[in-house]
């Protein structure tokens, strides 16, 4: 893979750049986003923590938000360091925080209600709910696309797809921005990760050719990662693990002492012995063990920012061939992959398991897996008086005719349960059940 390639501002839905305008093209693509109503509708869908309580936790939109911080200060950092080794022009190296920012804002804009037991009940109507009678319906390929659903695939739909009285080429971002989002290139047959749906597969592969992205299986038709899409995927990974522990700590659910030891583990204390003077000092003056706590991840993200950008930067040969195995996080020092190791276990035991998240669960699979089921039936038995109360509520971008085929009419329910908001599928729900 070429650089020159891999940054052309080529959009869906267009056939020539447009450069006028005084903004960068990946500038554009981030103001488009963040003005988007699909965007705005992250406020009300689950993080980790139902939503909202005595505590502000974190939500979809707000740990959006965190992520393209991190991620344009990490595409800072790489588009300095290969500046000052020479592998591109400083002009070059602009785009790079641009496109990460971007990136990192939209990298959940699929995902359904509920936080990732959404995913999990969608993929559960359709391999063990009622959606198992669809299944002669469709084919291998169409089959694998919902029982294996993935907002990250789900992303790229929303964002890419010519949806009914919408603008072609979905919301026209550039190729660089939507193949960063796209963290497993490949389709949903036979893996659990995907990154699109046969739907929009002709969109998936026109990006990977323009972009010089070469495939890595012809028999998986699995291509490369764009080498942006690890600093996208690094800056969530660094994200979700900080606050899902401030999160834990502010509910209670963490102590100081666990909160402390767990960003802290980080530092070697005589190798960085600075920074633990450093929080002496600040812990001397802010007595507010809230604020200690927001330093102390101020520090770890800092310090895995500059981290991510070494590991980026010395694997850029096997990045740039498509033959740089896992994420970045995953090539950390013993030590920190020691210390993530140990935050990823203790969010495991104590949070992901704590008793409101799997409130969040129970509630999102009864509530997705009835409207899913309500919104195909009335999709594909149209001329029935119940249907036609229900088939309003499908937003027309999503609507399909009775002569569409079942896959379409199953995306159309598919789109519009996993465009809700918590509180609107709530809502919903308790009007269907009556």
């Amino acid at each position: 893979m070429r650089w020159e390639d891999l940054l052309i501002a080529q959009r869906t839905g267009k056939q020539t750049p447009r450069m006028e305008h005084s903004r960068t093209e990946f500038m554009r693509d981030y103001d488009r986003i963040i003005f988007s109503a699909p965007f705005r509708r992250l406020q009300n869908k689950t993080q980790v923590f139902p939503l909202p309580g005595a505590v502000f936790v974190h939500n979809r939109l707000t740990h959006s938000i965190e992520v393209a911080s991190v991620g344009r200060s990490l595409g800072r950092s790489v588009a300095e360091e290969l500046t000052r080794r020479g592998v591109m022009s400083a002009e070059m190296a602009m785009s790079i925080s641009d496109i990460v920012s971007a990136a990192s804002l939209a990298h959940d804009m699929g995902n359904p209600p509920f936080g990732h037991s959404g995913e999990r009940a969608i993929q559960h109507y359709f391999a063990n709910g009622n959606g198992r009678d669809l299944a002669n319906h469709l084919s291998k390929e169409q089959l694998a696309d919902v029982e294996n659903f993935d907002g990250n695939a789900n992303t790229f739909r929303l964002l890419s797809h010519s949806f009914a009285g919408r603008r072609r080429g979905g919301f026209s971002l550039t190729y660089p921005t939507l193949a960063s989002i796209i963290k497993y290139p490949r389709p949903s047959v036979g893996v659990k990760k995907f990154g699109y749906f046969q739907q929009d597969a002709e969109t998936f592969t026109s990006i990977m050719e323009t972009l010089g992205i070469p495939q890595t299986s012809a028999e998986r038709q699995e291509y490369a990662r764009h080498p942006l899409v690890y600093l996208v995927e690094a800056a969530d990974d660094i994200c979700y693990q900080a606050m899902d522990v401030e999160d834990a700590y502010r509910l209670g659910i963490l102590s100081y002492e666990e909160t402390r030891d767990l960003y802290m583990n980080y530092f070697d204390p005589a190798e960085d012995a600075n920074v633990f003077r450093n929080l002496e000092k600040v812990c001397g003056v802010v007595t507010d063990r809230h604020e200690q706590v927001a330093y102390m991840r101020t520090m770890f993200i800092g310090l895995m920012v500059r981290e991510a950008t070494r590991i980026f930067c010395d694997g850029m040969d096997d990045i740039l061939a498509g033959t740089f195995s896992k994420s970045l996080i995953a090539h950390l020092t013993d030590r920190l992959r020691k210390a993530m190791d140990t935050m990823a276990s203790t969010a495991v035991e104590r949070i992901y398991k704590h008793q409101s998240v799997a409130r969040i669960e129970l509630t999102g699979f009864a509530i997705i897996g009835t409207l899913i089921d309500k919104f195909i039936r009335a999709l594909t038995e149209q001329d029935i008086y119940y249907s036609q109360l229900l088939l309003p509520f499908i937003p027309e971008q999503y609507r399909v005719g009775p002569e569409a085929c079942v896959y379409d009419k199953i995306m159309s329910a598919v789109d519009t349960v996993s465009g809700m908001t918590d509180l609107y599928a709530v809502d919903l729900y308790k009007r269907v059940k009556g």
